[in-house]
């Protein structure tokens, strides 16, 4: 009896106990649902925006390059038919500056001390203008020494010329023989050509004695001095000054062979030295007769008038026009090349493809050049030409339309 009412109380506690189990198990599958359905919604998001993203990037519309029609007999192949124009080609070359003219200024006479130095680096001169003094009082006295010695000389010379008047009036009477006279001529002669001598030496003093200034020989800008006041200088002292004569500069491009045959003399040029905004227009005014054989490089020199930016020594770029073409031009996506060089296709009047071998010329911005093997009015193979063979027959569409 009491084992029955055991049971009977124990079934309700049972029943609950599952009832809870079910519960439970019946969030969880609830819980899980929803967590399925977030994630969908964030993958349809991600979908939407990809898709959005992909029409904003292609504008909407897709141009087919390439595509075989619905039928599958033909296929669609954008052509451009590129005319000619006249093409203006550049080059991009870097180098140094330099002085276009640079005189180096060293001691020309004897040398000496250095008294005075009255330029600095960066001043203006004119020719002949003293740019540094050396110490002089030995030399002039010399050259009072030499003035002495043409008075001596020029004394010697008047005695002797009156000596000789004396005999010849004379040598009439029989006083004097005429082996006298010839003697006191010899006499004479000898003394006005020591004259002579003794003037020669003083000018030759006088002459040094102007060398012990150091001047400019031209008019310029002074790029370096290197000689300070009391320092001896003497013809093996080197380089004392240097001047760019009439401040005018020049930069040394350093091109490739191959772009060094397409640089004419006279080309403009814009030079922009490094670390500032400001360019400066020069003109090519030699362009480099050899190539140098370790980097296969050629130098071109552009002419450049003086500016304060201009520091010779510093480093710079140029763009240079290498000249006009009138050609055709194409993309490089149309250009194609094999072992035989470089070629494009086109669609010919039978909407066949057809090879067709070209030479590319200069290189712009916009395109290629292409300076022989075709004239303009082809129907050219705009991409994809690597898809397609020789013969093969196509439906042309003109780029753009």
């Amino acid at each position: 009896m009491n084992y029955e009412t055991r049971m009977d109380s124990a079934e309700p506690a049972d029943r609950i106990v599952m009832d809870g189990r079910v519960l439970e198990e019946e969030a969880l599958a609830e819980e899980k649902g929803s967590q399925r359905r977030r994630l969908f919604i964030v993958l349809a998001v991600i979908l939407a925006g990809a898709l959005i993203a992909a029409l904003m990037f292609s504008g909407g519309e897709e141009e087919t390059a390439f595509a075989p029609e619905e039928d599958g007999t033909l296929a669609a192949v954008t052509v451009l038919a590129p005319g000619a124009a006249t093409l203006e080609g550049t080059i991009n070359a870097t180098g140094t500056l330099a002085a276009r003219r640079e005189m180096p200024v060293g001691v020309v006479g004897e040398g000496g001390r250095v008294t005075f130095v009255p330029v600095e680096a960066g001043q203006w001169v004119r020719q002949g203008q003293v740019l540094a003094v050396i110490d002089r009082s030995v030399q002039n006295q010399q050259a009072e020494s030499q003035a002495a010695q043409i008075q001596v000389a020029q004394a010697d010379a008047d005695l002797a010329q009156a000596n000789l008047d004396r005999a010849l009036r004379l040598v009439d009477r029989g006083f004097i023989s005429q082996a006298d006279i010839d003697q006191l001529t010899a006499t004479r002669d000898a003394a006005v050509a020591r004259v002579r001598v003794a003037r020669a030496q003083l000018n030759e003093r006088q002459a040094r004695n102007a060398q012990l200034n150091i001047v400019a020989p031209a008019a310029g800008l002074v790029l370096e001095r290197n000689v300070e006041p009391g320092q001896v200088v003497s013809p093996g002292s080197g380089t004392l000054f240097s001047i760019a004569r009439g401040g005018e500069m020049e930069m040394l491009a350093q091109v490739s062979e191959e772009e060094l045959a397409q640089i004419p003399v006279g080309a403009t040029a814009r030079v922009t030295p490094t670390g500032s905004s400001q360019s400066f227009t020069g003109q090519v005014w030699q362009v480099s007769p050899t190539i140098d054989e370790q980097n296969r490089q050629g130098t071109v020199r552009v002419a450049l008038s003086y500016d304060p930016a201009l520091r010779p020594g510093g480093f710079a770029t140029a763009t240079i026009a290498s000249g006009t073409l009138v050609a055709p031009r194409l993309p490089e996506s149309a250009v194609l090349s094999d072992d035989e060089g470089s070629y494009v296709l086109i669609v010919n009047g039978e909407d066949k493809i057809e090879r067709r071998n070209v030479e590319v010329g200069m290189i712009t911005d916009d395109g290629l050049a292409i300076s022989s093997g075709l004239d303009g009015s082809e129907k050219v193979v705009l991409r994809a030409g690597a898809f397609l063979t020789e013969g093969e027959t196509v439906r042309p569409v003109m780029a753009g339309k």
